[in-house]
């Protein structure tokens, strides 16, 4: 079954020069980000080659870009968090493509405009099953049987903004208890359920 994560980053910048040295501060909380596409992609051998990461970097300056890390194909990225980083830098340096323009920047990683709504759009059209991780949803009890593709919406460590619940109206909500877990964590659980059903 395929698996996708999209992570919100409120603050994370969108164009610019990442600092390396720096990516709980000046960055918008980048290690977040890079976390969460290593704990979504990576296997202590090997790659998770049915599982996709898209990061959303809204802190501007400029329009929203939205990075794809492609498990399936994905190459040359090492599951550290300053290498990950490296790699978002990288698109960074390029101007934020139009929305709906997905441009592949080396294989496996690509980018584009927009935000969360574009994102889940896409999952639709693709009848990728979504769900929002809230820790006020429903008790996590996936019932997942018969679905090709799952997909996830988790925050950074912001909660969900009005823009974010208007995207995801509609939505179903799942909890994995009451306590705010980090995003990482939260995809570490997934993967483990997952695995195991």
């Amino acid at each position: 079954m395929e698996r996708r994560f999209a992570i919100i980053g409120h603050r994370a910048q969108s164009t610019g020069k990442i600092n390396l040295n720096d990516l709980a501060g000046s960055t918008g909380r980048i290690d977040v980000l890079a976390r969460a596409v290593n704990t979504g992609l990576f296997l202590s051998h090997g790659i998770r080659n049915e599982t996709h990461v898209t990061l959303h970097l809204l802190g501007g300056p400029g329009p929203s870009r939205r990075i794809w890390f492609e498990g399936p194909k994905l190459c040359g990225v090492h599951p550290d968090e300053r290498a990950i980083a490296g790699q978002i830098g990288k698109a960074l340096k390029e101007p934020v493509p139009a929305i709906g323009q997905l441009i592949e920047l080396h294989a496996g990683l690509w980018h584009s405009g927009g935000g969360l709504e574009q994102t889940l759009s896409e999952w639709k059209r693709e009848n990728v099953r979504i769900f929002v991780l809230d820790a006020e949803g429903e008790p996590f009890d996936l019932k997942i049987h018969g679905s090709d593709s799952i997909g996830f919406v988790l925050s950074d460590d912001q909660p969900f903004d009005d823009s974010d619940i208007q995207a995801m109206n509609g939505l179903e909500r799942i909890s994995l208890g009451e306590t705010w877990l980090q995003g990482h964590a939260c995809i570490s659980i997934l993967h483990h359920y997952l695995d195991s059903h």
